[in-house]
């Protein structure tokens, strides 16, 4: 993976692109539906606002030793259902300039707080603790996935860029995970995986002369592991029958298993 510099530039440029669609919009368009149920607009940039903000706060409590996030984790547990929606609708209460002020100063501050994250330290986390990278490859992938609900609720096409690696890493490196929150076996076979970039270039992961593989476009995967795409809609193909049973389970991130979004729904 890239160097921590370099994925926080990808994250910054990322969230900055994803505001050069949301900014311009008067207040009455924050309130638009997305294709995420409950979730308008302004509940997609609330929920980026207060992740950034609560992960800008476990890498200082990395740095300092203190607890505020595992205090968060305590309550978090209490209301393990509803705790991420209550913050997104909790942030979307908020005036539309308010709101965009909040999101912009979280973002600066996560990447602050993670480059001054000492040595080998994790980040603690929803889920397991992370290293600064990986952090921020995270902060990236649900950036993306998130700017994707608000480009389909506005019926924008984005550009994809090569910043799609770090969401297609995070979605192989997750493939374990995707069978373990469904109590599923975990395939014992390691998986290849090969993408064509948006540059052209080719993506691979794991070896070779795997039997069980997955191949086509990176951003389509990139649209299977955040679950923004129905498989069917999208041009991957797999070889192997352990790989077509990933592909419809595939989840970069953390929690229960999504519902993802239905067949043709974006046909």
């Amino acid at each position: 993976m890239a160097d921590l510099n370099t994925l926080l530039d990808d994250l910054a440029a990322e969230s900055a692109e994803l505001e050069t669609l949301v900014a311009p919009l008067p207040p009455a368009q924050w309130a638009r539906p997305t294709p995420a149920a409950g979730w308008t607009i302004a509940h997609q940039i609330g929920h980026l606002a207060w992740t950034d903000e609560v992960a800008g706060l476990s890498a200082r409590d990395a740095r300092t030793g203190d607890t505020h996030f595992t205090e968060l984790l305590t309550e978090a547990a209490a209301r393990i259902t509803t705790f991420v929606d209550d913050a997104a609708a909790e942030a979307a209460g908020m005036p539309v300039p308010d709101l965009l002020e909040r999101w912009r100063n979280g973002r600066k501050a996560l990447a602050a707080a993670l480059r001054d994250v000492p040595g080998e330290a994790k980040v603690a986390w929803f889920g397991p603790p992370m290293r600064p990278g990986s952090m921020a490859t995270a902060r990236l992938m649900e950036t993306w996935a998130h700017g994707q609900d608000i480009a389909d609720a506005l019926g924008v096409h984005r550009t994809p860029t090569d910043r799609l690696h770090a969401v297609a890493h995070i979605g192989v490196r997750t493939r374990d995970f995707a069978y373990a929150v469904r109590e599923l076996p975990v395939p014992a076979a390691e998986f290849r995986v090969e993408l064509t970039a948006p540059s052209g270039a080719l993506w691979s992961w794991g070896p070779p002369d795997a039997q069980q593989r997955v191949t086509g476009p990176a951003l389509d995967f990139c649209l299977l592991v955040t679950q923004r795409r129905h498989p069917d809609d999208l041009a991957l193909q797999t070889t192997g029958s352990e790989a077509g049973r990933w592909l419809p389970i595939a989840q970069a991130f953390a929690g229960p298993p999504g519902e993802g979004r239905k067949a043709g729904m974006f046909a």
